[in-house]
């Protein structure tokens, strides 16, 4: 995993030092970037000799005389190779610049060129913190989906007791695993995820798919890994590199993926069925390509094995979680695929709305649950729609009760 860290300048940016120890011991790459007045609390070296990477402090190199290419591309390349983004201490200067889209220095445009998930960990003076100018660039933060780890009360290096020193080390940690996936909590379990479209034949030119790129259950794949799970990844042809860490298993067809799951299904404490398999194929495909003629061409359709509904009917004790892509009436079909197959959660999505479609990095899930219950959620990446659901996941594999008592809780 690899984590850029703001450092900004306050009495705080001293703890940032084992902030990136922390964040080591849970074997995170740091990469430290430093504003210029971060450098007045603490130098460059120190993060350089901790890290063993180079900090970045200015937006063009200055060592090689100003301007060149890789500097001034520098910023997109980092943004696109973390896996998220920590300020820690975040000043109520670089709040406001990245709440309203300033990029004046190697930071804030890191802020803005990312799309990795964000972490904010605010520090300043009490009246700083609590002025109407600085809670409403925070909340500014939150409508975007960066998480803010609130400063904590007490004694302040301006002689002021109240709210405004930095969050413990601990508590930024935590914030930043939670984000990740470092959760450990899924050790236990060893989970199938089937991704991605199935293909069936029409002739050896042509066949039957769908538009699904693999992304949700790719990205369910990671989380767990990340969260400890044995992951067995069953997948469809797709574009995506299989996440490091997963069994992988590479399948075509509805009835090859039906195989595979059969095989590692008794070995599982779960599976989750994110794949968009194909609900039909031809009856008879043809061994030579289908030639151009006049008039139409009909073709006769059968099912394909309903791999959701025979793993429920033998799931035992394991969590069996579906997918439903939906057009219209979304709610009313994922109740009665619920129902149906008997799994123990539902996922649907309308595949029609912004940002919620095939081949979106985010998603807009709502879960349903056999005891009536369901869980709506706003558009997010997939990752962390990933871990919303491994989430909820968790809380099947507990007795009845208690699972129920913890969704109440959430």
């Amino acid at each position: 995993m690899r984590v850029a860290l703001g450092v900004s300048g306050g009495v705080a940016a001293y703890k940032a030092a084992e902030l990136v120890r922390q964040l080591q011991r849970e074997g995170i790459d740091v990469q430290v970037v430093m504003t210029e007045s971060a450098r007045q609390f603490i130098t460059p070296l120190t993060f350089a000799a901790l890290t063993g990477q180079k900090v970045i402090t200015e937006m063009f190199d200055g060592e090689s005389g100003g301007a060149n290419v890789e500097s001034a591309i520098e910023h997109i390349a980092v943004a696109q190779r973390i896996d998220l983004l920590v300020v820690a201490p975040a000043t109520a200067n670089v709040i406001a610049k990245m709440a309203r889209g300033v990029a004046d220095d190697f930071l804030t445009t890191l802020y803005l060129a990312t799309t990795a998930p964000v972490v904010v960990a605010p520090a300043m003076n009490v009246n700083m913190w609590e002025h109407a100018a600085t809670r409403e660039n925070v909340e500014a933060l939150r409508a975007r989906g960066v998480h803010v780890v609130p400063p904590e009360e007490g004694y302040l290096a301006c002689g002021m007791t109240g709210a405004g020193r930095l969050a413990s080390v601990e508590s930024i940690v935590g914030a930043v695993c939670a984000r990740l996936g470092i959760a450990h909590d899924l050790q236990e379990e060893t989970i199938v995820v089937t991704a991605g479209p199935t293909c069936e034949d029409l002739d050896p030119v042509r066949f039957l798919t769908n538009r699904s790129s693999g992304k949700m259950g790719y990205a369910l794949a990671q989380a767990a890994s990340r969260r400890g799970a044995r992951v067995i990844l069953i997948s469809g042809p797709t574009r995506l590199d299989p996440p490091q860490g997963v069994q992988f298993v590479a399948v075509r067809s509805t009835e090859e993926m039906h195989r595979a799951v059969l095989e590692h299904f008794p070995s599982a404490t779960a599976l989750i069925m994110a794949a968009a398999v194909a609900d039909y194929r031809p009856v008879s495909p043809q061994t030579k390509k289908i030639k151009r003629a006049n008039g139409r061409l009909n073709l006769e359709l059968e099912s394909t094995p309903d791999i959701l509904a025979d793993m429920a009917r033998g799931k035992g004790n394991r969590a069996i979680v579906g997918f439903a892509a939906e057009t219209e009436n979304v709610a009313a079909h994922a109740r009665a695929k619920l129902e149906s197959k008997q799994a123990d959660l539902i996922v649907a999505n309308d595949v029609t709305a912004d940002g919620a479609g095939f081949d979106h990095d985010t998603n807009i899930i709502t879960l349903y649950f056999r005891d009536g219950s369901e869980k709506a959620f706003a558009r997010m990446p997939k990752i962390d729609a990933a871990h919303r659901i491994l989430d909820e996941l968790r809380g099947l594999r507990q007795p009845v009760g208690q699972a129920a008592a913890t969704r109440r809780a959430r």
